[in-house]
């Protein structure tokens, strides 16, 4: 069994606190929370009396890292607080599974994962919509390689409809120097990794972003990109939390196949030969090649977070794969960083380089700097960030 301490009781944190206490992640429990905020570590002790648990309670996460009670600690805090927190579960000796983003920049990153290898422990990601049944056969299919070379990404997601209450609501919400980012990188981590967790990573995208459209918001609320392969395979990714219908639609062209993801289906279109072939091989101007077309429904939507959860205990106790390590939140951050430096520079940025991360850095201080809203509390200030964490 693993003992998981539970650091921010917000939204997202008390959803991880009732699924343990529920019993939905096999060897796992729950033996500690923490808030800064009072009112939230009531209501954990409340459900915790509710389920019968004896749990401890810490408004200091150093404190409940030292606790050893605690196995692992599950993170749910504001996200420039990530890579510190991480380097100081770390340092406490304990393993850890963070929400995502990652961070709100890329640039060292990779090093808190390498000190969690050279450590001994464990850095997870919440990446759980890699449990989703649709997306994971999408990435099977691509990448077994049985349709051909993947060729276009096409993504809408736009079904991250927001209102300004929802953006009132907290005061960190939507500033640079609260959140740091606004649908990239509150709303569409888990798009963004799954974008290169099934499609593979871009060589360079173009970025256009749209602050405060539809919203009363410093940051974006609206983002068009278009990226380019090594390969020449191409991908168009559109987002907003503006449009109150929206949708989610994704949208895979291999050589021999079209995968399609929309209204919770996915529709697969073969083809007998590869278009590559086909187009060659046909005598007609105007040819149709025959279809073959097979629709995957009531897949469900997975166990989402408590089998990730689940998956990391596994991990810990009998060595079981890990579906989300700490390292896998760099690619998708890499790419939501590069998108508001393209914007930022008005023209095309190599994803992921040396030369971007340090310019994203430079990029997001000086919106920092200038961010309307100034938190002088927690999650941070408006001082210049670096890309070192340690304690």
């Amino acid at each position: 069994m693993i003992r998981y301490g539970i650091i921010g009781v917000g939204n997202i944190g008390t959803n991880h606190l009732n699924s343990l206490l529920k019993g939905k992640a096999a060897e796992s429990a729950v033996t500690a929370v923490c808030d800064i905020k009072p009112d939230k570590l009531e209501l954990a002790r409340q459900k915790a009396d509710e389920c019968g648990a004896s749990l401890e309670y810490y408004d200091d996460y150093k404190k409940l890292m030292a606790s050893e009670k605690v196995d692992a600690v599950i993170v749910a805090v504001p996200h420039y607080q990530h890579p510190q927190m991480v380097s100081d579960a770390l340092v406490a000796g304990k393993h850890i599974i963070f929400e995502k983003p990652a961070g709100v920049f890329t640039k060292g990153l990779k090093a808190l994962s390498e000190k969690a290898d050279a450590l001994g422990l464990t850095y997870g990601m919440m990446l759980n919509q890699r449990t989703n049944p649709y997306f994971a056969k999408m990435r099977e299919m691509v990448k077994s390689g049985e349709y051909g070379m993947p060729l276009r990404l096409n993504w809408i997601i736009t079904d991250w409809y927001r209102t300004q209450y929802y953006y009132d609501s907290g005061e960190w919400r939507a500033t640079w120097s609260g959140e740091g980012g606004g649908v990239l990188l509150n709303q569409c981590p888990h798009n963004l990794d799954l974008w290169q967790w099934i499609f593979g990573m871009p060589k360079r995208v173009r970025g256009f972003c749209s602050f405060g459209k539809y919203h009363d918001i410093e940051v974006e609320d609206d983002v068009t990109v278009y990226a380019e392969y090594e390969n020449g395979a191409t991908a168009v990714f559109i987002t907003t939390t503006g449009d109150a219908i929206g949708d989610n639609r994704l949208e895979i062209t291999c050589d021999r196949a079209q995968l399609l993801y929309e209204h919770g289906k996915l529709t697969v279109t073969e083809l007998e030969k590869p278009m590559s072939q086909l187009t060659q091989e046909l005598k007609t101007s105007f040819a149709r090649p025959e279809k073959k077309v097979t629709v995957y429904e009531d897949l469900g939507t997975g166990r989402q977070h408590p089998a990730i959860i689940e998956n990391f205990s596994m991990h810990l106790l009998y060595g079981e794969p890990l579906l989300a390590p700490g390292r896998d939140g760099i690619p998708g951050l890499a790419i939501s960083n590069a998108i508001h430096l393209s914007n930022s520079k008005n023209e095309w940025v190599e994803v992921g380089t040396p030369d971007a991360e340090d310019e994203f850095l430079e990029y997001l201080n000086r919106m920092r700097a200038g961010s309307g809203k100034k938190i002088v509390n927690e999650p941070g200030s408006t001082e210049s960030l670096e890309g070192t964490f340690g304690s």
